[in-house]
């Protein structure tokens, strides 16, 4: 799948917004990515899915885990389209944790896959729970990078979008946006 038909596939299912967002970051930018739009099409999920399992394949992970909620669709059809475990971490306490009794062996072969990362904090808290257990990550796998490659997260980042979206600090906004009601999509 090319950046091009992906991005298309956010257009046709409406996932593609334009307005003044206020991102999980607390950052704004003028587009969001209501991933969640897209994945609601098992069709759309499965091609995603496949896309971006083509992109890991290689690494012969033997687990994927996502961060929740936004992670937990495509996460999941990845590893079913590798054949692998699927586990998830989950808000606890307001911060993520690996709960419901799901273990990581010591060297344990792990994939992450996101739906959409701009500063990647909540991939890098995901991969610091596998590292706590000893786990092996192998890379990051995301439908959408929106920092355009720039963050680091220490291990292969996969993507099928990489663009560099605009973003800004809430008390830096260009005028134009500034004139539009910021909105918090998320998971409304």
């Amino acid at each position: 799948m090319t950046t091009a038909e992906a991005l298309q596939l956010f257009r046709e299912t409406g996932a593609l917004l334009e307005g003044h967002f206020i991102l999980r970051s607390g950052l704004r930018s003028r587009q969001y990515f209501q991933c969640a739009l897209a994945l609601q099409q098992m069709p759309i999920v499965e091609k995603f899915g496949r896309a971006l399992a083509e992109k890991v394949r290689s690494l012969q992970a033997a687990t994927v885990i996502s961060p929740a909620m936004g992670g937990l669709v495509i996460g999941q059809e990845v590893a079913r389209q590798l054949g692998l475990r699927f586990i998830f971490v989950e808000k606890e306490e307001g911060k993520l944790a690996l709960r419901r009794g799901f273990q990581i062996s010591i060297g344990e072969k792990i994939l992450v896959v996101e739906d959409v990362i701009t500063k990647g904090g909540r991939v890098q808290e995901t991969i610091n729970i596998v590292r706590a257990r000893h786990g092996n990550v192998l890379a990051v796998a995301m439908m959408v990078d929106r920092s355009d490659g720039t963050v680091d997260l220490g291990v292969p980042v996969f993507s099928l979008i990489k663009m560099n979206v605009e973003t800004f600090e809430p008390d830096k906004l260009p005028p134009d946006l500034a004139k539009v009601p910021a909105i918090k999509p998320g998971s409304k």
